[in-house]
């Protein structure tokens, strides 16, 4: 009898743990796939990988205690995750023909960042553009002193005091066209690269979720998809999105013809934040995406003194 009670017990924990591991599955399937600006659902859809695993933890005891029809709704939501992230883990698209230029992207936490460290990646590591955001003035300055011009000589750079708005785009080839997006929080440039065949670069950085408003962060991000749909050409286009391929407003972003660097190489979601915690990086807001030109290599790196990894993308540019 003791036994009995203590099955019948642990059945009931098990469908109770069941029911709340599908609670959470179906908040991060919702939040996947829903566009509304609704601030718990944008926050859920960065940490979809983590609220999944929950479900999937859940799950298991779920088949353990033969709990058959929670195990099936878990698998439901199991499976409607796993069609838009497990194809991030598959290298895609053909290749092109072409030279191709290294590109850096680094979030630089409101100027607190190093500059010596900074410039000396850039140096050994033979990148021919910089996109960065929340520059100061005076970063900008030490990022000077420190002899950034010398290796990229041309530049395209709108600091402010405080950085979070900040925005800069330095170059080893020629800018040109170069103009400030409209429609935004922090500083989104845009130029024209004078490479052996010139493309358009544009350097992003909508409002960061949670903080903006989640109307204006919702309309920033269809901002910049209209930007980024009315760009022709070879564009690439390097940032801090504050936005992860997990929400839905990302990938309506690539769905103007544009390809995730990481997706193209079958990285998966490469986390780029936080950087400066005793845990690692949960979230992956920062992203090169290419139209046209295609991506060949991708290396997530430190940045000294910021909260955000960089990245270094090596991209093809055909003629």
């Amino acid at each position: 009898m003791g036994f009995t009670t203590n099955n019948i017990l642990a059945r009931r924990v098990a469908q109770a743990v069941g029911l709340a591991g599908i609670a959470v599955g179906a908040v991060a399937v919702a939040a996947m796939f829903t566009d509304s600006p609704i601030n718990p659902l944008i926050a859920a859809a960065s940490f979809v990988p983590l609220l999944l695993v929950v479900t999937v933890v859940t799950a298991v005891i779920c088949l353990v205690f033969r709990r058959w029809i929670l195990l099936a709704v878990s698998a439901v939501l199991i499976g409607l995750a796993a069609s838009v992230v497990s194809p991030l883990y598959v290298a895609n698209g053909q290749d092109v023909d072409g030279p191709s230029l290294r590109v850096m992207q680094a979030n630089l936490l409101f100027g607190a960042a190093d500059p010596a460290s900074l410039v000396e990646e850039v140096r050994t590591r033979n990148v021919d553009v910089l996109t960065v955001q929340e520059l100061t003035v005076t970063l900008a300055s030490a990022l000077r002193d420190q002899g950034l011009d010398e290796t990229l000589p041309y530049s395209y750079a709108i600091p402010d005091e405080s950085g979070g708005g900040g925005a800069g785009i330095y170059s080893r080839y020629p800018l040109s066209d170069t103009r400030e997006l409209n429609g935004y929080g922090p500083t989104n440039l845009a130029a024209t690269v004078g490479f052996s065949t010139p493309f358009t670069l544009l350097a992003v950085h909508p409002g960061p979720a949670y903080v903006t408003p989640p109307d204006v962060w919702t309309t920033e991000l269809k901002n910049l998809r209209d930007a980024l749909a009315g760009t022709d050409g070879n564009v690439v286009v390097s940032g801090d999105f504050n936005t992860t391929y997990l929400h839905k407003q990302f990938r309506e972003l690539l769905a103007a013809g544009y390809t995730d660097a990481a997706d193209r190489l079958g990285m998966g979601i490469v986390p780029t934040y936080p950087a400066d915690k005793p845990y690692p990086a949960i979230v992956g807001i920062d992203h090169v995406l290419t139209k046209g030109a295609q991506a060949t290599s991708l290396e997530r790196i430190e940045i000294e003194g910021s909260d955000h990894h960089g990245l270094i993308v090596d991209v093809v540019i055909p003629s």
